[in-house]
């Protein structure tokens, strides 16, 4: 019965710990902003896991919430480096940012684009799916957006020939 529960367990420091962690990580937020969680590039994705596991060494292994805190902050402030530094140098943000990529142009799939970011065509079916396609006709574009999303623009109507404004496609990888 000692793997369900455990007289020994520290539960009242565990959420005492929680509750503080957890206001910490809004207060840090709050000071360098949303920006911090967003999932925009492959470092953002990184910092999101280190965060979570920081918490969870914090909460459960003994590491002490001031530790746990300092920890956090780092992170957060490092995230802030990096954004500044990514406005600045453009070279830094296309190295640690996915562009995103066409997957299909009008009722085009672009069979070699789907290959090089290792999607089935079921899956991008899929996608279209959710997005309500019924027809292909209705589709202007699909893009593999840096996030790893899948962004679906339909035509306004099936007979809609209207391009996409070149500003929604820009910074998009048409060919590799």
């Amino acid at each position: 019965m000692e793997w369900i529960f455990d007289k020994r367990d520290p539960l009242l420091e565990t959420m005492i710990g929680s509750i503080m962690i957890f206001s910490v990580i809004i207060l840090l937020t709050r000071i360098i902003g949303l920006r911090s969680f967003a999932k925009f590039t492959v470092y953002d994705f990184a910092f999101t896991i280190a965060i979570g596991s920081i918490i969870s060494s914090t909460l459960t292994s003994g590491t002490s919430i001031v530790h746990g805190s300092v920890a956090i902050a780092s992170l957060l402030f490092l995230t802030f480096i990096f954004s500044t530094l990514q406005k600045k140098f453009p070279a830094l943000s296309s190295t640690i940012s996915n562009k995103p990529l066409l997957l299909m142009r009008g009722n085009q799939i672009l069979e070699e684009n789907l290959k090089h970011a290792r999607i089935e065509k079921s899956q991008l079916i899929a996608k279209l799916r959710e997005a309500n396609v019924s027809r292909l006709n209705q589709i202007q574009a699909v893009v593999l957006e840096s996030t790893g999303d899948i962004s679906v623009l339909h035509k306004s109507t099936d007979t809609d020939e209207q391009s996409v404004d070149s500003i929604i496609l820009e910074g998009v990888r048409e060919k590799l």
